[in-house]
């Protein structure tokens, strides 16, 4: 965790977790959603942020978006206080900030607020001491919400789908993170790339790998998430993987994952 110093004390404070990929499809929710789950069952306190319009991650945890009144936008905007829309999971430990439809016109209303780029780390911050570790999953896009998710984050986590156009747009992705560190956030860190979609009996699936670590040397993750029908079933019944089937090859990678993170602490 890291700490705060007040007037001598030293306070607890939550871990603040980005997981972020403009490019779609490269199993982000998915990330945000099960490594959140796992984190919570090993006894740690979990806050996920749902930043993405589409809400998966909302309904991923089997809560019905269209039936919010309210959710991250109004929090965003300062309609609402965040601990007022924060809703928890069937999970012990584990509560979401959902995102509602209309998340998809915050980019457009941001634009000329002030401290646009801060609103997502200001009202976190009223938060954080609440949580152990609070995970944001990030649109796929590289507009000011994710700014947004960039600049309240401690940490990056980036997840990275093992198939031929995986760097496709990674450049770009690591443009943006450097242009918030050097404008926004110098202290903004990548805490590792996660690759996901891993096919142990696809040659390509090992090239991509070897390209990887040449982007993120002793940046990646030892855990490595298969592609596996038992993560991509699991949404459809509002559960995260460790609660639709805690056997499958998916849950115990996600385990895994959770474990290098805790092993940070």
């Amino acid at each position: 965790m890291s700490k705060e110093y007040n007037f001598g004390i030293i306070i607890d404070m939550g871990k603040i977790i980005s997981v972020v990929n403009q490019k779609g499809g490269v199993g982000k929710t998915t990330t945000a959603v099960n490594l959140g789950a796992y984190l919570a069952a090993a006894n740690r306190k979990v806050l996920l942020v749902d930043l993405d319009p589409q809400a998966n991650a909302t309904s991923g945890l089997g809560i019905e978006h269209r039936n919010l009144e309210f959710g991250i936008y109004e929090a965003i905007l300062g309609e609402k206080p965040l601990y007022s829309v924060i809703k928890r999971t069937v999970q012990p430990n584990y509560s979401v900030a959902p995102s509602t439809f209309a998340l998809a016109g915050a980019g457009i209303e941001l634009v000329n607020l002030e401290d646009r780029e801060f609103r997502l780390w200001k009202i976190l911050e009223e938060v954080r001491g609440e949580y152990d570790y609070i995970i944001i999953d990030g649109p796929p896009s590289l507009g000011l919400l994710t700014v947004n998710s960039l600049v309240a984050a401690d940490q990056i986590l980036i997840p990275i789908q093992s198939e031929y156009f995986a760097l496709e747009g990674l450049s770009q992705l690591l443009e943006t993170i450097s242009l918030v560190q050097n404008n926004l956030k110098p202290e903004l860190g990548i805490l590792g790339a996660l690759i996901t979609m891993y096919d142990r009996r696809n040659r390509l699936s090992d090239s991509v790998m070897k390209e990887l670590y040449q982007y993120f040397p002793n940046r990646i993750f030892k855990a490595v998430i298969p592609r596996n029908v038992r993560l991509a079933e699991a949404p459809s019944y509002g559960r995260s993987i460790l609660h639709y089937d805690p056997s499958s090859k998916g849950a115990k990678a996600y385990q895994d994952l959770a474990a290098e993170i805790i092993n940070l602490e």
